[in-house]
């Protein structure tokens, strides 16, 4: 193991006999850490967390501190857990979770730059990006292969599905469906992640399914409640356009409107 000799590291903390800690690091009791995982220098990894394989941690991040909840008590038992192949940048904060034996959850291959905060109870899927100083409030949801641009503000309790975009400083306050890119002050719906679509492979068949699935959601003239009953009469719909559907039903918060741009192509 290489531990640099000013890390300071609890004698009941684990960690895989390949970790690096660099200068000036503070790991502390009950916290584990996965083979091949690089931490550089001025890191806090705090009790409660837990590391998993072949990540690699810029400086000054912190990990696990208590959540910014003023009903939260600080002898509850609650964890921050992270996957595998994760690179986080400077200065990133995570807070574990709020509700005993709970945790706050990162999942595997997410790339999240300089100052990015995670707050309590978050859940994050794989495969995401976030950009500088996104902010993520406590009970958040993010999917899978999300890309999150920079000084993003994401509501408490918002769900935001796979293959959305977010993007510049855009205030999140309803749940973001598949596939679509948001913008503005609250985020609106202003076109579909055509880029992320062709990335995954999505057939243009599909995401011409897609388009006409929120034309039949935003612009037919029908409540959502009839939309869905009206793109439900498709037996057989493809299961992108599925994702969009369920979506839609079981968002508590409800779903972020659409900002209609004319003169566009079925593709936007």
């Amino acid at each position: 193991m290489k531990i640099h000799p000013t890390a300071i590291i609890d004698p009941k903390a684990e960690l895989h006999e390949s970790v690096e800690v660099g200068p000036f690091c503070i790991i502390e009791k009950d916290v584990k850490i996965g083979e091949g995982t690089i931490i550089e220098s001025h890191v806090k990894i705090l009790t409660g967390t837990r590391i998993g394989k072949f990540n690699k941690i810029s400086s000054g991040g912190s990990f696990g501190g208590l959540p910014q909840d003023l009903a939260f008590k600080p002898e509850t038992k609650t964890y921050l857990e992270i996957g595998d192949h994760n690179h986080f940048r400077e200065n990133v904060i995570f807070h574990r979770g709020t509700v005993e034996g709970k945790a706050t959850v990162i999942g595997n291959h997410n790339y999240l730059m300089g100052n990015v905060h995670i707050a309590h109870d978050v859940i994050v899927g794989d495969h995401n990006i976030m950009v500088q100083n996104t902010m993520l409030a406590g009970h958040v949801v993010i999917g899978d292969k999300v890309f999150i641009s920079g000084s993003v503000g994401v509501h408490q309790f918002v769900r935001v599905a796979d293959y959305a975009m977010l993007a510049g400083l855009t205030k999140v306050v309803k749940d973001v469906p598949p596939y679509a890119t948001v913008d503005g002050h609250p985020g609106l719906v202003v076109s579909l992640n055509v880029v992320g679509m062709k990335r995954a492979g999505i057939s243009a068949d599909v995401r011409l399914a897609i388009k006409r699935v929120y034309k039949t959601i935003y612009h037919s003239g029908l409540n959502t409640k009839q939309a869905l009953v009206e793109l439900k009469k498709d037996q057989n719909p493809a299961p992108e356009v599925q994702k969009v559907i369920e979506f839609f039903e079981t968002s508590k918060r409800g779903v972020v409107d659409h900002k209609f741009v004319s003169g566009g192509s079925d593709e936007e």
